[in-house]
């Protein structure tokens, strides 16, 4: 089973992906499965692999093998853009922001992708720059504010907002949290919390376990480019020697 997704078809489907840059195979054979309407965590050490499935499902890295369904439909031989009009956002590590526009103009910026028959419904705009402002006051009060002259945690809520104006349901979060003031980051655990009721489907790539853990239905631990444990958020008590072991923590 994938959780309390909810019956029907998940919103992702790995089965065994991987995925090389140039000569080096960095994922030998991922399988993870996110249910509708779930948070995901993707946990392990640097270099485990967790960003390269990531952008292996944006198709992002070299040579791919193995199956990606998003929604049941098979995403493996589509180029990015493709696989983004099937409701996928990303939100890399390095944020990605235009730092010569204001803050108001970078939310202005990004097209619709949304999913298939979300204009038959009357969806065709993602979240409203209102919505966004009632989540994230920060950028509202900067919202005329040049990239160059916000805060790390305002351009983290900036990259974020960024892809929620696009209508993406599936959304793939690199370490949103690295770096930033416990403040900023209480702010992004009760976005995703927010988004998470409004039945948003989240993968998350996270180091701060703390940020994570509260918020995760399931968690994955990879480790040389595998999945090596999973289970649900119940579970995580019992798990706390293991993660101890293989992450640290």
């Amino acid at each position: 089973m994938y959780g309390n997704g909810g019956a029907g078809v998940p919103a992702l489907e790995i089965e065994g992906l991987q995925a090389w840059y140039g000569e080096s195979h960095i994922l030998h054979g991922v399988d993870l499965t996110v249910g509708r309407g779930e948070v995901v965590t993707l946990l392990g050490r640097n270099g485990a692999g967790r960003t390269t499935t990531l952008r292996a499902i944006m198709g992002l890295t070299g040579q791919r093998k193995g199956s990606i369904r998003i929604a049941g439909e098979e995403t493996m031989h589509l180029p990015t853009y493709k696989v983004a009009h099937h409701g996928v956002g990303y939100c890399p590590e390095e944020r990605g922001i235009f730092a010569n526009l204001s803050c108001e103009e970078n939310l202005m910026l990004p097209p619709y992708v949304g999913t298939p028959g979300a204009k038959a419904t009357g969806n065709v705009a993602g979240m409203s720059l209102d919505e966004i402002y009632t989540m994230f006051p920060n950028l509202k009060e900067r919202r005329f504010s040049q990239g160059t002259r916000l805060s790390g945690g305002e351009q983290q809520m900036l990259a974020v907002a960024r892809i929620l104006r696009t209508g993406a349901n599936l959304l793939l979060l690199d370490e949103i949290s690295e770096g930033l003031a416990p403040v900023i980051v209480q702010t992004l655990a009760r976005m995703i919390l927010a988004l998470k009721a409004r039945g948003y489907t989240i993968v998350m790539v996270e180091q701060n376990f703390r940020f994570a853990a509260p918020l995760a239905d399931r968690f994955y631990v990879m480790e040389h480019g595998k999945i090596v444990e999973r289970f649900g958020a119940p579970e995580l008590e019992t798990k706390m020697p293991v993660l101890h072991e293989l992450l640290g923590v």
